[in-house]
């Protein structure tokens, strides 16, 4: 039997760290720019807060295309997942930024691993949020 597929999923800045590098054998995978979502983080009682924050995450739900966006990006990845777990492939890399890598990625990409989680339980899944290591 092969090992199944994994899945890494990452949020992370533009502006401090850039985009993250695929260190597998096969690189590439997704990367989705959450900028276009209006930015909690320029509210001020949002500043301190991250995408795990469920005042943002209902501002985000409530007040922006978040769920449309999300909608679109798990369409498109269970494409993809179908295709890898059909192929045999062992990785997928996806990657959420934002501005600062602290509220938009954050919720998409703890949204998408819960969905993934759900719809694919056959798969592992990984998240890292690289600007929020306290994140866990």
């Amino acid at each position: 039997m092969h090992d199944k597929l994994h899945i890494e999923i990452q949020s992370f800045s533009y502006k401090k760290g850039g985009i993250p590098t695929d260190q597998t054998e096969n690189g590439g995978g997704f990367v989705f720019d959450c900028r276009g979502i209006l930015n909690p983080g320029r509210i001020e009682r949002y500043k301190e807060q991250t995408g795990r924050d469920i005042e943002v995450a209902h501002y985000l739900e409530e007040n922006t295309l978040m769920p449309q966006f999300l909608q679109h990006i798990t369409a498109l990845l269970s494409i993809t997942i179908d295709n890898y777990i059909a192929r045999d492939f062992k990785s997928l890399k996806v990657n959420f930024g934002c501005t600062g890598g602290q509220h938009r990625s954050v919720y998409c990409a703890d949204y998408t691993a819960k969905f993934i989680e759900q719809k694919y339980p056959m798969v592992a899944v990984t998240v890292r949020h690289n600007e929020q290591p306290q994140l866990i």
